[in-house]
């Protein structure tokens, strides 16, 4: 129902109460779904029909917060104008105004002073929990749990619509290959197939089964498209990819977001592509989201995409941006200040047909609406649900489950791992295991500074008289989000005090990686190893004491060669949230078997990037005993850690391997798998297909399936999977989708590198 601010226009309407008896008839033969859908859209259409041109381009505005809600109004510059575009229905949209009380007053500005009263939506950036931190996005995708991940994201918008919010600019579904690319740690990795699932996870835990309740918030899956593919791996640069790259790699989580989760928004890229800036892109908008997926929810750009159109040289100025952005499909601008200052203008000169106005407008009100915003514009704002669910001892436990989910045992030579409860002199080194802020990773907007349980507080309950030596600073500056961190790169002199400790230690704990401002937007790297004084660190303790147990604490793929090769036992923790500490001891002392599989390819070196698993046969295919095929000649082109790579203090066996076809394009896959060990533990099996000939070239390697499945001690489980027509086909670069006779591969193992093989035919 449109809300009571909105009750005296319709009086005065009498197409109003045609189109309501209208509606009260065709009822009568509606499913009660269908005429809840009927209800929405005709009150979206009776609230177009009372609307400004004016207030419709409001709609399609979006600010940032500006003032503080508790202090007077602003008086001059640029706050003053939000706020009296606020009060004039001009703003469709706030971000980054949270907290219910604040959240209310600034809701209460738009329905109680603007003539429609019509409600704004509140977004925010969460992207790994709101206040209880969970691990960065990588990490939990290193769980290949889809409950575990979907759970996160349900705690995460219960926190944020506790806090008044009610959309996410989140899940970041967008595929790399590019580790230098800070935002790796935003998403899923490089694979589409494990993109999509996890994307769609994500957006089931925002937006939960009701999206009207008071608990959840609309899901924004973003960048379209390609952000994930900039050159160079430098944030914001330019992407150059084929239309068969589009389609099958970048395009999938997508099309998945919108046909299996519904998700209400869609968020456009910073880069170009074919040379039109995605903001502005009507063949991504127009033709395959809304015209070939049938999106029916709202386009809203990235901050300030719009305006950057005119550095991209597209542009000449903001009314060129709008007019272009809007015709494109984009709905929403976030802070260009482009809409609501040109769109009334455009209109008007005829280079914006209204109908187009229309559409964007309806879209945001449509999901307000399913948002039940009309209902009650203060669902979310309700300080007793804030004061309660902020912190809760239940989300804390979740975000506990995930941070141990996410941890990838890469290396344990001679089971160094796991330590045993009884185990004396045990040192622990490295300026990453007492901080409490780092392991929160970046992102985590509303998140409190140095609440984190730090490794040494973790080690607290398990081995109390542990040494720590700090060994060498990490940062040596102020740590604040938009200043470049200072790395240390002279200071040594906490090297004597480690190396003393090392060599009165059975086992030396190292905890080095990456600061949790390392990754992120804007935080590209070009040089991929421990930064700073770690690497040197590492290497000296070594010669002192080799019994060492290397804990990475990064946001991407690092180049760790050495360690790989020395180090004999080596625990990927990456940035894991609140409950850091606690989740790394008790997998390094077997409280809890490890069960993670790398979601992204580590690299060897910088130069070995781009290295993902499903990439395409040369002509000269290798390993070849002549010069002439596509390696290195200093360097091997095998990665150092591969796609879908993990261990556990369990062993499992493959065996059995099978393949029925049960339809046409149609076969079941079964294979069993055994704990070997006397552990219980969890794998992931991971099935892989190749397309031998295919009228264009597919990958070596495709993830088609997966499923994690904890097996008991000497239990042999069957697993089975199913195979149809969506995962043998692929597109063309026209975007039309093949299944294609003839003759298949067939891998079932543990990673990428690994399993049994067979073949199987489409006739």
């Amino acid at each position: 129902m449109i809300h009571k601010k909105q009750i005296h226009h319709q009086l005065h309407q009498p197409v109003y109460w045609l189109c309501t008896l209208l509606l009260a008839l065709s009822s009568a033969c509606s499913s009660p779904k269908e005429q809840a859908e009927k209800s929405i859209e005709q009150q979206i259409d009776d609230l177009i029909a009372q609307m400004t041109l004016e207030e419709k381009v409001g709609q399609m505005n979006q600010y940032n917060g500006f003032y503080d809600m508790t202090g007077p109004a602003p008086s001059e510059g640029n706050a003053k104008n939000k706020y009296e575009h606020i009060k004039h229905g001009l703003v469709g949209s706030m971000l980054n105004v949270k907290g219910a009380e604040n959240v209310r007053k600034m809701q209460q500005l738009a329905v109680d002073s603007s003539r429609l009263g019509i409600p704004m939506i509140f977004g925010f950036d969460v992207i790994h929990g709101h206040k209880t931190i969970f691990p960065i996005p990588l990490a939990e995708s290193a769980s290949w749990d889809l409950e575990a991940i979907e759970k996160s994201a349900r705690v995460a918008a219960v926190e944020a619509s506790a806090e008044g919010l009610n959309w996410t600019f989140a899940p970041m579904v967008d595929i790399s290959r590019d580790p230098r690319w800070g935002r790796v740690m935003e998403g899923a990795g490089e694979d589409p197939y494990l993109g999509s699932k996890i994307g769609v996870a994500r957006i089931k835990g925002f937006q939960g089964d009701d999206l009207s309740a008071n608990n959840t918030i609309a899901a924004c899956a973003k960048h379209w498209a390609g952000y994930g593919f900039a050159e160079g791996g430098r944030d914001y640069n330019t992407v150059d990819v084929s239309t068969s790259t589009l389609y099958n790699v970048i395009f999938p989580p997508f099309k998945a977001a919108i046909e299996e989760a519904d998700v209400k928004t869609i968020m456009n890229s910073f880069n170009i592509i074919n040379g039109i800036p995605a903001t502005a892109n009507e063949f991504l908008l127009r033709d395959v989201l809304k015209g070939n997926w049938e999106f029916s929810g709202f386009v809203v750009s990235d901050w300030s995409s719009g305006a950057e159109m005119i550095a991209h040289g597209y542009a000449k100025d903001l009314e060129d941006v709008a007019i272009k952005a809007t015709n494109a499909g984009s709905d929403m601008d976030m802070e260009s200040y482009a809409n609501v200052a040109n769109l009334v203008d455009a209109v008007k000169n005829g280079k914006v047909r209204e109908k187009v106005i229309d559409d964007a407008v309806r879209r945001i009100l449509r999901v307000k609406f399913e948002l039940g915003l009309f209902d009650d514009p203060y669902r979310y704002c309700d300080e007793n649900r804030e004061k309660e669910l902020l912190f809760h001892p239940d989300h804390i436990a979740a975000a506990l489950d995930m941070a141990r989910k996410s941890i990838v045992l890469l290396k344990n030579q001679n089971s160094l791992l796991p330590l045993k409860k009884t185990q004396k002199k045990i040192a622990v080194i490295g300026a990453l295991a007492n901080d409490k802020n780092s392991p929160l990773g970046n992102w985590r907007m509303a998140g409190d500074d140095n609440t984190a349980v730090s490794v040494l507080e973790g080690l607290t309950s398990y081995c109390p008289d542990a040494s720590y030596a700090e060994g060498a600073r990490l940062v040596t500056g102020p740590e604040a989000f938009a200043t470049e961190l200072e790395i240390n790169t002279t200071d040594r002199s906490g090297f004597a005090e480690a190396l003393k400790l090392a060599k009165q230690s059975e086992v030396v704990i190292m905890v080095l990686g990456e600061h949790g401002l390392h990754s992120g937007e804007a935080r590209s790297r070009a040089d991929l190893g421990l930064p700073g004084l770690q690497q040197e660190l590492l290497e000296a303790v070594y010669q002192v004491n080799p019994n060492i147990v290397l804990v990475l604490m990064n946001g991407r793929p690092l180049t760790v060669c050495w360690a790989e090769e020395h180090v004999p036992a080596i625990v990927e923790a990456w940035q894991p949230g609140i409950q850091a500490g606690n989740a790394i001891v008790q997998v390094l002392f077997g409280d809890y078997n490890p069960s993670g599989k790398l979601p992204m390819t580590f690299p060897r070196s910088v130069a070995h990037i781009p290295v993902y698993y499903n990439a395409f046969s040369t002509g000269r295919p290798g390993p070849k005993t002549e010069v002439f095929w596509p390696h290195y000649m200093d360097q091997t082109h095998q990665p150092l850690f591969p796609f879908g790579y993990g261990l556990s203090y369990s062993t499992f066996e493959y065996s059995g391997l099978s393949v029925q076809q049960t339809g046409p394009q149609q076969f079941e896959v079964s294979v069993q798998v055994s704990n070997t060990s006397s552990t219980n533990g969890e794998e992931v099996i991971q099935l892989y297909i190749r397309d031998r000939v295919a009228s264009i070239v597919r990958p070596v390697k495709e993830l088609k399936g997966f499923e994690k499945r904890m097996i008991k001690a000497g239990e042999t489980v069957t697993i089975k999977f199913k195979l149809t027509a969506k995962e043998l086909g692929f597109y063309n670069g026209k975007g039309q989708f093949l299944v294609e006779a003839g003759d298949f591969d067939l891998w079932v193992g543990p990673n990428s590198a690994e399993g049994l093989h067979t073949e199987f035919s489409i006739h």
